[in-house]
């Protein structure tokens, strides 16, 4: 049965992401030009902002800070994609899968910026804080509230459900190798403790991600980094091979230059979920002046995950050569690289890792799904329900095989993306006139500061009246 399922999944994938993948590259040119690269130009300006909302740092406002908002879309990113779904794309698709998630970070950056700025234009307050996203922008700016429902519905099975169970199911495969935990008992664990904080409400789950997702990636990349400089000599020549790879150079991937440049897109999307339409459900909780200021953070997020984490799992395994002995995938891959390089508390060191990341990304992920349930119906029976069903979901993702779990996200993540990717096609003039307004600003030397009036043709806007 459940190889029946793997083959059903994987034939549904194989025309969806063909979609996907062009709509991904097209749009993003499209906005990057449009912007006027804004994803590079303005990498400066992004830091700044940052800045303004960071750790520590008194804010005089309710509802989450702008950085509070940026860990809370970085712990969605930065989980199993980072860790399990890189070596994955290095086991399929070889080296050359880096190079195509490196692009497609940097491609996908600028649609990153257009949705959440989208999602800063259209949110909604909701008592003392705010909320939003595709479902929203899609209703208020193209009048299509069927397709935002539909949205919703995806976003609420994909992101609460299916992908918290991948977070899940990879925190108990790197526990079962580490420490020899019954896959059954640390699923408990981690139900009670989804339960803990997601009943807690936003503030709890703000609150939380953002101690844990800059420790985390702050002590992961410093390991990386440990050993990069260990094998300092090794580094050219692995970026020859992802370089040389990525073009099917010294091909040794069955699948050839179509896997490669496949699995390097669909992991990167998996990873940094630029244009997906997940992170503009945080990016639009933000409390901020000006919805450029918001949309630059979360693009910012993008690097983070990709170029920064992701990178640095991918030349640790490179760096091990692990990959090439085809006896581990997934999680399992990166430990026995790491466990190579720095002994057997690597694998230790990896488990814990991927219970803060991917953890933390649980959390992340089930507040996308709370925005848009509340879109779908606000009554609190509903979200009862949503909660329960989470939570039933991680102790599922905790016990079930990994191929099935993987091929539904993968599917259902480029529905998902499809969708987003085609709303902000036909609105994103919006957010490319609304970078305008704050530049303009900028250039005077005032703190940007938005009003629906800047841009005479807005309408169903409720948060930036004057």
């Amino acid at each position: 049965m459940n190889s029946i399922m793997i083959e059903f999944a994987n034939l549904i994938n194989q025309w969806s992401s063909y979609i996907l993948i062009s709509m991904l590259i097209v749009i993003g040119i499209y906005f990057t030009i449009k912007t006027g690269f804004v994803q590079i130009r303005m990498l400066k300006e992004m830091f700044r902002l940052l800045g303004e909302g960071a750790l520590g740092k008194k804010s005089n406002h309710k509802g989450i800070s702008s950085f509070q908002a940026f860990c809370i879309s970085t712990a969605s990113r930065v989980g199993t994609g980072n860790l399990a779904g890189v070596a994955i794309a290095i086991t399929v698709g070889g080296p050359g899968s880096v190079f195509w998630m490196w692009i497609m970070a940097i491609i996908g950056a600028s649609s990153s910026f257009i949705e959440s700025t989208l999602a800063q234009i259209y949110k909604e307050k909701d008592g003392d804080h705010f909320r939003g996203g595709p479902a929203y922008y899609i209703e208020k700016a193209l009048g299509m509230k069927w397709l935002g429902v539909l949205f919703s519905i995806i976003i609420t099975i994909v992101f609460g459900l299916i992908f918290n169970s991948v977070q899940a199911n990879t925190i108990t495969l790197a526990f079962e190798k580490a420490f020899y935990i019954d896959k059954r008992s640390l699923g408990i664990i981690l139900s009670l403790l989804t339960g803990i904080i997601i009943f807690g409400g936003v503030k709890r789950i703000a609150k939380f991600v953002e101690y844990i997702v800059p420790i985390m990636a702050i002590i992961y990349v410093a390991i990386a980094v440990f050993v990069i400089v260990k094998n300092i000599g090794l580094i050219p020549e692995i970026f020859l091979r992802i370089v040389k790879g990525a073009f099917g150079i010294d091909q040794v991937v069955g699948g050839g230059i179509g896997t490669i440049v496949m699995q390097g897109v669909k992991r990167g999307l998996f990873s940094n979920e630029a244009g997906m339409g997940s992170a503009p459900n945080a990016a639009a909780a933000a409390n901020v002046s000006h919805p450029v200021k918001q949309g630059l953070i979360q693009t910012l997020g993008v690097f983070t995950d990709t170029l920064l984490i992701c990178s640095a799992t991918a030349f640790i395994i490179l760096i091990s050569g692990e990959n090439t002995k085809g006896v581990a995938d997934g999680i399992q891959l990166t430990q026995d690289a790491l466990v190579s390089q720095i002994g057997s508390w690597g694998s230790v060191f990896i488990a814990i890792c991927i219970l803060m990341f991917a953890f933390s990304s649980i959390i992340g992920n089930y507040y996308y799904g709370e925005a848009n349930i509340e879109f779908l119906n606000g009554k609190k029976l509903w979200l009862i329900l949503y909660r329960v069903s989470v939570v039933g979901m991680v102790m599922f993702g905790s016990i079930a095989k990994i191929e099935i779990v993987w091929n539904l996200a993968d599917f259902f993540m480029g529905i998902m993306a499809i969708i987003n990717l085609f709303a902000i096609s036909l609105i994103g003039s919006t957010a490319v006139k609304t970078l305008k307004d704050y530049e303009k600003q900028r250039v005077k030397g005032s703190d940007p500061k938005f009003k629906s009036s800047s841009i005479p043709e807005l309408k169903n806007i409720e948060c930036w009246e004057e």
